[in-house]
């Protein structure tokens, strides 16, 4: 597989976590992955720059050969040669890609949205994190479909292997299998994966933090006695107080919010509809409530029931579950960049729907090098150049470093040569940011990734090329 420019090919000693595929059709499969990178958009005509490139790339996604699941174990291969020794934090989720109304249902698109009046496909991706550093190490697994047309029977009669929530317990399973040399591993995800058999058939070196939806049955003494799960929690006494910083979001400003906590273990019973019958007539986990004290002045209060696998019997437990679960922002983050801040994968007017399952895939691959370079800003991911640019790449960031340095110690790139930080700090300069305001996001990354590799091109450059 050849290389590319930002972690884009592999070579016989080394795996590259952005390798879209591998020998040809992989060498277009390559020369796509970095062109997202270095040029996040959604149209193949901007990305390819030139006739010749736009048909290559064209061929390779509409290859029958190229399939989403080889394009993803590539990018997972290189995660796992990342993770060895590290605790990692698994999250997944889910979201829309709505690509259109009547026009994008008339090319074959599902339903998506409120009412299914729109056309587009889901995306369900589980990014791989460290504990500590909040580095992001790469992807763990990723799913585009496109639903059916037609008319399900009803939710309570099927399995869950025939939902769409079977998802959640795959992305768990192929976490367990792909990190396997990490010293720890949790799996943290939202209300919609709070599902009975998720807890029953978690891997057996994964841990789950799951935000609870379901106001279960739960077992309290003998075989017969019960309750209800929000009731249970709702009624201890709290066990302290912890102040958190809650981010700011549409609608609502940045703020410190005192948080109540409360939890207790809790044996959750089987669901009396649509559970198979080799699960557990129980299962036993931890609950951890949190709520938060005052009604703040934006937006609603702070309350989540956390269930999880981890042993809690302190409030520093508890507060070691409520930072887990808090790490699923970054997911959230990662959407906004494949959507509004980065890549705009929403704008991609392809009819039809095979084509974009593969180029959002390939998106999904490219937008965790940029991801990573937003995250590397501070310099505290501890991670290496080498993980998001090739070698070759050093000497042009480095001289570049040194052209955009100005006097003022803010002015001066505050990261070692060689670490990914000093590249993501080259990278911002280049996008717009003065090194004063703020931290660089996303677009500012987008935009100095697109001058550096019109800065790369130039090197090669010779005088009677011009």
């Amino acid at each position: 597989m050849g290389q590319m420019l930002i972690r884009g090919g592999s070579s016989e000693h080394r795996i590259w976590a952005g390798a879209v595929r591998g020998s040809p059709p992989g060498k277009r499969g390559a020369a796509l992955h970095a062109a997202l990178v270095e040029r996040p958009c959604s149209c193949i005509r901007r990305l390819a720059g030139r006739r010749a490139q736009e048909v290559r790339f064209t061929r390779f996604l509409r290859n029958h050969s190229v399939t989403v699941g080889e394009m993803v174990c590539h990018a997972a291969a290189g995660t796992a040669a990342r993770v060895a020794g590290r605790h990692v934090v698994v999250i997944q989720d889910t979201t829309e890609l709505t690509l259109g109304g009547r026009r994008a249902r008339k090319s074959g698109y599902g339903p998506v949205g409120k009412g299914g009046a729109l056309g587009g496909l889901l995306l369900h991706v589980a990014l791989a994190l460290e504990l500590g550093s909040n580095a992001l190490l790469g992807l763990v697994d990723a799913k585009v479909w496109n639903r059916d047309k037609g008319k399900c029977t009803p939710r309570r009669s099927r399995a869950t292997a025939s939902k769409e929530s079977q998802r959640w317990l795959d992305a768990a399973a192929r976490a367990g299998e792909v990190l396997t040399a990490a010293s720890s591993i949790t799996v943290v995800s939202d209300q919609e994966s709070d599902i009975y058999e998720h807890f029953a058939r978690r891997p057996p070196n994964a841990h789950l933090v799951v935000r609870a939806c379901q106001n279960r049955k739960i077992r309290t003494g003998g075989e017969d006695a019960a309750t209800l799960l929000f009731a249970l929690i709702d009624g201890l006494p709290e066990a302290g107080r912890i102040s958190v910083k809650i981010p700011a979001a549409p609608g609502r400003a940045e703020r410190i919010a005192d948080l109540a906590i409360r939890f207790s273990a809790v044996e959750l019973c089987k669901p009396l509809n649509g559970a198979a019958r080799d699960l557990p007539e129980t299962i036993t986990v931890m609950l951890v409530d949190v709520h938060e004290v005052a009604t703040p002045a934006q937006g609603a209060p702070v309350h989540w029931r956390l269930l999880t696998t981890h042993t809690v019997a302190s409030l520093d437990e508890a507060r070691r579950v409520i930072d887990l679960y808090r790490m699923r922002w970054s997911i959230e983050e990662f959407f906004r960049l494949l959507k509004t801040a980065g890549f705009d994968i929403e704008e991609a007017d392809i009819g039809d729907p095979q084509v974009m399952i593969k180029l959002a895939t390939a998106t999904t691959i490219a937008a965790v090098t940029v991801m990573q370079l937003v995250k590397a800003r501070d310099g505290t991911t501890d991670q290496q150049l080498t993980d998001a640019f090739e070698p070759d790449d050093r000497p042009i960031l480095e001289a570049v470093s040194a052209k955009l340095e100005g006097a003022t110690a803010l002015q001066k790139n505050p990261h070692p040569k060689g670490s990914l930080g000093f590249a993501s700090w080259v990278i911002a300069r280049l996008g717009g940011w003065t090194g004063y305001y703020g931290k660089p996001g996303p677009k500012v990354m987008r935009r100095g990734l697109d001058d550096f590799q019109r800065i790369k091109y130039g090197t090669t450059l010779r005088l009677h090329d011009v």
